[in-house]
């Protein structure tokens, strides 16, 4: 089952964003739920309750709280990473100030079958992708760690410590051996780091900053590469 919200505060288009949703859901044979919020506050709100959300169609130009403004609650002040956000607007002039917030898309009014299509496409992907787990082995014992969860790796001698929002763990190897493992979520920028790119909240070009504000720097040998993913939203499958 997969839960999708639209927040629109034009009635119009939130009943023909949720058709085209169902549509989708009719030609892939999948279990769907939609709700529908006219203001960033109701969104927020139901948010903050603790309520499933897995796709949220969010439009920029909302009153009060703007749509920006709501992405930033979720991604900073609820730490959701998960939820894929899809900004729609009637201007095209918005890019570069959605940044932070790592939308998954950004979709300009008006809005086609096809593009809600594809958008949809890649976000059940990428939901797959986060409740994978990754492996290994401390002393005689195995753990498991959720994708989703993991901000990044660092290498230190022969050991790679694991960080996440909730701690740290610590294993013995190799981090390019690490890296050919890894989903394509996660980017090289530096020998010593492997960065998640869904929570890579700002960048520049010597240094990125994790949403819990870890800065790390990008060392000569990669920022081309690195800049190369992260301007095209770091989707690269």
């Amino acid at each position: 089952m997969y839960y999708v919200g639209i927040c629109d505060d034009g009635e119009n288009t939130c009943s023909e964003l949720e058709s085209m949703v169902f549509f989708y859901a009719e030609q892939k044979s999948m279990e769907l739920k939609t709700a529908v919020w006219y203001t960033g506050e109701s969104l927020c709100g139901y948010l903050k309750k603790g309520e499933p959300l897995d796709v949220l169609f969010l439009d920029i130009e909302l009153w009060q709280m703007t749509g920006i403004e709501a992405g930033a609650y979720i991604r900073n002040r609820l730490e959701d990473r998960r939820l894929q956000i899809v900004y729609i607007s009637g201007k095209a002039s918005y890019a570069q100030s959605l940044f932070k917030t790592q939308p998954l898309d950004f979709l300009v009014k008006p809005i086609r079958q096809q593009q809600v299509d594809e958008v949809l496409d890649l976000a059940v992907k990428l939901l797959g992708k986060n409740e994978t787990k990754f492996a290994y082995q401390s002393g005689r014992d195995y753990y498991y760690i959720p994708y989703g969860e993991i901000l990044y790796f660092i290498s230190e001698g022969r050991k790679i410590r694991i960080v996440t929002a909730q701690g740290e763990k610590e294993f013995y190897g190799k981090i390019r051996e690490l890296e050919k493992t890894l989903p394509k979520d996660f980017l090289k920028i530096h020998q010593s780091y492997l960065v998640h790119t869904l929570f890579v909240a700002r960048y520049a070009y010597e240094e990125v900053e994790l949403t819990d504000g870890t800065i790390l720097s990008i060392s000569k040998k990669y920022r081309k590469q690195v800049r190369e993913r992260l301007l095209r939203g770091g989707e690269e499958t």
